[in-house]
């Protein structure tokens, strides 16, 4: 019997058969769970629920299998850190809004901990309880999945519960006790490259995230030690740790830091940045063919208590994405470039 359900945000629908496969010849990712008329009520970010029995693992699988397949790309964007439940409830319909417009797949992003600060007076958000508590009511109230970041392992099996994406902070991208953590939740990782490793390190820390039983995986490509006080991207990299075998995210905005590059008035230091150079990295990320843009998002930057100097601004978000759309349109980046080396005759 064929049919089909909606996926994602644009109201794809996939054509399935009665074993709950996609019909020959369709462009998409198999559902592996009978798709009835009695089930296809839907939950989260557009998918079905095959079944009353589904697990927290099959969801996980389900928003991966879209993400891998995102055209032109997925987007994984918000404010920072948590400063109130009122301000990222306005900022999640904003970006929502925005992100269903243009037709781009969205996972909100925001932090409850700010846990690796240059300075101690640095502001660090709600914590933990409060913060998990904020997300879910982001998740319910508008409908999307959740992406934040951990930064111990005692953390992974709360933030599991809530989340839909475990995000690893570059810094801790190569350890294995965390990884693991992580990977065990069943939940989408996704590994910030550290700003100190060379791309082929990714494919390690897939490994682990995959040898701990979890194959759903992404890395995320966020600038690299240039001297003191600054990073820069290589693009390179965006083509490089495609050899992880999983999506490849750019992270547009962190890239641009300048570390503890700013000394504030009251004591102690914060990262500056460029932020008029997001366009910049964001236009060569899209071109090249990532999967997926990371990208922090304030409505009132200069007044952010974290990073303030690398968010976009949430006025000129739509338009940013739209030209990223039309270069996406134009570009074979997500193709591998077939390179003829045998002799040219005319």
């Amino acid at each position: 019997m064929w049919g089909s359900v909606r996926i994602g945000l644009s109201g794809l629908k996939i054509p399935y058969t009665r074993g709950g496969y996609p019909r020959q010849g369709s462009n998409c990712c198999a559902f592996t769970h009978t798709a009835t008329s009695s089930s296809r009520r839907f939950f989260g970010f557009g998918f079905p629920i095959l079944s009353s029995a589904v697990k927290m693992a099959d969801s996980s699988s389900l928003l991966y299998n879209q993400l891998k397949v995102a055209e032109p790309f997925f987007l994984l964007a918000g404010p920072n850190v948590i400063e109130s439940e009122e301000h990222v409830l306005r900022m999640a319909k904003s970006i929502k809004d925005i992100a269903t417009k243009l037709g781009l797949p969205l996972v909100f992003k925001s932090s409850f901990d700010k846990a690796n600060r240059t300075s101690s007076k640095s502001f660090r958000g709600p914590g933990i309880a409060e913060g998990l508590k904020i997300l879910e009511k982001v998740k319910v109230a508008y409908d999307i999945p959740i992406v934040t970041d951990v930064h111990d392992s005692s953390q992974c099996e709360a933030v599991g519960k809530v989340a839909d994406i475990i995000q690893i902070p570059a810094f801790l991208c190569r350890q294995t006790d965390l990884l693991v953590a992580a990977a065990q939740t069943g939940k989408i990782i996704n590994i910030k490259k550290g700003q100190f490793c060379a791309s082929s390190v990714m494919a390690y820390s897939a490994e682990k995230i995959r040898l701990a039983g979890n194959p759903n995986v992404m890395v995320c490509e966020r600038g690299t030690m240039f001297g003191y006080n600054d990073l820069i991207v290589d693009p390179r990299n965006f083509e490089w740790m495609r050899e992880a075998n999983c999506p490849v995210v750019a992270d547009i905005t962190h890239s641009l830091q300048q570390p503890a590059g700013k000394k504030l008035d009251g004591g102690g230091v914060a990262s500056g940045g460029l932020r008029e150079l997001i366009p910049c990295i964001a236009r060569t990320a899209v071109a090249v063919g990532v999967d997926g843009i990371f990208m922090e998002v304030h409505d009132d930057p200069l007044s952010a208590p974290v990073d303030g100097p690398t968010q976009w601004p949430l006025r000129h978000l739509e338009e940013l994405l739209e030209e990223l759309i039309a270069i996406a349109s134009v570009t074979k980046g997500k193709q591998r470039f077939q390179i003829d080396l045998t002799p040219y005759r005319d």
